[in-house]
């Protein structure tokens, strides 16, 4: 059984995939992962980490993937000891030099997406040093990652979801060019997602411009609302949900979904959907069927428009920005949840009414999304209540006090 492998980005978002059935998850350390704008975990927190996915069957695997000098490989090395008594199951690895002590310590060495393994020849080596699974190029087809998994000695994982980079297997020094903040140690602030303007000039370089006029810009794309942006440098997020048959024939240990950076709702559905079809696929493979509905909810949260990015050989199209149909608006706070009636007591600062859908999280509920079906008053049954109040609505899944409460508007086109 292929293993879904899941993001986690803080505590909510651990809960949040594990509840929606993610069979491991990966999450980075405070100066030692390539997202080091998310909240991450501290060492101090891998005990609980570890004893939240245990509850739950799960693996957990730490990352520890940027490019690291002589002082941070040190400081990784001499805390192996803490991340091992955590009993965590292993560590996401860039650099090959770390595998042997690793191992050493108990963990499986899995080497990141950031080695760019593009044969089975390194996965042989890899194997000798140590390792137990490789997170093979994004750059591959399908038909490269079936043949090489088919000769590999150790463990390949995939991506299946989520963002891309413009580099090859993420390495790229643009956001270090022009900021100083270095992409391949975590720190990318993600210039090649902003609008660009291509242009050229005639001179020694020998290109020729055939216009007649002097200074020409070239527009990439044209928008719905007859404007231009030129994202040339970002590329579609991926999304392989109609393909998981060739996926699960490719041979592969496990599916991984990108986004520690983004939401627990998103980490929440998209796992989820991802956990259904495998599921739906093992079950009855050859009565197997892509349901509408996935595709749905999976533009529902942050995308940027979707492709299946070199599975297939096809060439990246250029990306929007932000292309989900709802946005999140931050209206309430949970007071308090009746187990006995299965309600749930909200205090909120923006209008609600039945039909619309909310997003409740927390550190121990993760992400829960509900459509508002009945809510009261007092005992008395509302239709619809004004910000500034308090509102009992049903629910059958348990949040908790202090759990914060979002509401899903459609977007528009200023949003």
């Amino acid at each position: 059984m292929v293993e879904l492998l899941a993001p986690a980005g803080n505590f909510i978002s651990l809960r949040a995939v594990l509840e929606n059935g993610a069979d491991a998850v990966y999450f980075g350390l405070d100066d030692y992962n390539m997202r080091a704008n998310a909240k991450n975990f501290s060492i101090d927190d891998l005990s609980e980490v570890s004893q939240i996915a245990k509850e739950y069957g799960a693996k957990t695997y730490l990352c520890t993937n940027i490019i690291l000098n002589e002082r941070l490989a040190s400081e990784l090395d001499a805390n192996l000891e803490s991340i091992s008594s955590s009993e965590i199951d292993g560590l996401i690895l860039s650099d090959i030099g770390l595998i042997e002590d690793t191992v050493s310590h108990g963990l499986e060495a899995h080497i990141s997406v950031q080695e760019n393994v593009t044969n089975s020849y390194t996965l042989k080596t890899l194997k000798k040093l140590g390792a137990k699974r490789a997170i093979l190029s994004r750059e591959l087809s399908l038909r490269e990652i079936t043949e090489i998994t088919q000769k590999s000695p150790i463990e390949t994982e995939i991506f299946i979801h989520g963002a891309i980079c413009m580099a090859i297997s993420g390495r790229c020094f643009l956001s270090y060019g022009l900021y100083g903040r270095s992409a391949n140690c975590g720190d990318c602030l993600q210039p090649c997602r902003k609008n660009w303007t291509l242009k050229y000039e005639e001179g020694e370089d020998n290109v020729i411009n055939f216009s007649d006029v002097e200074d020409e810009s070239f527009v990439i794309t044209g928008s719905e609302d007859g404007s231009y942006r030129t994202n040339f440098f970002s590329p579609k997020d991926m999304c392989m949900i109609e393909y998981i048959p060739e996926l699960m024939k490719s041979g592969v240990a496990s599916f991984k979904i990108e986004g520690r950076a983004r939401s627990p709702d998103y980490g929440a559905m998209v796992t989820g959907i991802y956990r259904e079809a495998i599921d739906d696929y093992v079950k009855d493979p050859l009565n197997y069927n892509v349901k509408s509905e996935w595709m749905d909810e999976l533009t529902s949260v942050f995308n940027r428009g979707f492709d299946t990015n070199f599975y297939f050989n096809t060439p990246f199209e250029i990306s929007e920005d932000n292309q989900s149909k709802y946005i999140k608006r931050d209206i309430g706070q949970v007071v308090n949840y009746f187990n006995k009636v299965k309600a749930a007591e909200l205090r909120i600062w923006d209008d609600l009414k039945i039909g619309d859908k909310i997003i409740i999280q927390g550190r121990t509920t993760g992400s829960v999304t509900h459509t508002i079906d009945s809510m009261q008053i007092e005992g008395k049954s509302v239709d619809y209540v004004d910000k500034g109040c308090n509102v009992a609505i049903a629910m059958l899944t348990k949040v908790r006090e202090n759990d914060f409460v979002y509401k899903l508007v459609e977007r528009t086109i200023d949003d």
